[in-house]
């Protein structure tokens, strides 16, 4: 077994910079192809899933500026649709453009990371909760396809806290037709910081931080900046 054997009496000094949350970052670039208008976000990590999340932002349409920490991002243009497995088959959050595209654009088709069947995995409660919001999905061939002429508002009981499962029904219900109400939710503070976002953004959301959170769907969002929280 390896060992990691430290001497003590020293005094410590110095500083540390923390860097933001990679789980808080995700789905908040995620969040940004909800609607146009340049989105300023700081403090964003330097890992593989931002990257690859970044990559697949530009993939779909949106456009994407690194200035260090700093990440500008304009989805004004959005078309595409499609989050292929090429590009997010080691990126788990992948499914956090789900919702945004199918709020957004009326229709969603992402990968499942891994090409993974969904079977009670918490996927499927993503599932569960946009097909109560009036989506129609199909899962084959290792891709979820989710159609919607518009979202609508619904009551959605969670059967546990899935953190991105949480995340994506709260993108999707923003710009659905009428007011989504979710319980059992994610407590997270990834949670809280991607609705602060949002708020932002011109959402309406209630409740961030309890276990039940309560959003009035708006027609669009609007830019903002945002900077995320430490790590």
């Amino acid at each position: 077994m390896d060992q990691i054997r430290i001497t003590g009496g020293l005094p410590l000094k110095g500083s540390v910079a923390i860097g933001g949350a990679k789980n808080a970052a995700l789905p908040i670039l995620a969040a940004t192809l909800l609607g146009g208008g340049e989105c300023v976000i700081d403090h964003v990590p330097h890992v593989r899933d931002v990257v690859t999340m970044r990559k697949l932002l530009a993939m779909l349409g949106v456009k994407v500026q690194e200035e260090g920490a700093r990440v500008r991002l304009d989805a004004g243009h959005v078309q595409s649709i499609e989050a292929p497995y090429e590009l997010v088959k080691t990126m788990r959050a992948s499914i956090l453009a789900l919702g945004p595209l199918l709020a957004r654009l009326g229709e969603a088709k992402v990968s499942l990371p891994g090409g993974c069947a969904i079977g009670t995995r918490p996927v499927n409660l993503h599932l569960k909760g946009l097909e109560m919001m009036g989506a129609e999905i199909q899962v084959e061939h290792g891709y979820i396809h989710a159609k919607a002429a518009r979202l609508k508002g619904a009551r959605i009981d969670l059967d546990f806290p899935t953190v991105t499962g949480t995340e994506n029904l709260i993108m999707a219900a923003c710009l659905a037709q009428g007011t989504t109400s979710l319980h059992n939710v994610a407590r997270e503070p990834e949670v809280t910081d991607l609705c602060a976002f949002l708020i932002k953004r011109g959402a309406k959301i209630h409740g961030r931080g309890t276990d039940t959170i309560t959003i009035e769907g708006v027609k669009e969002l609007h830019g903002a900046g945002h900077w995320v929280i430490p790590d």
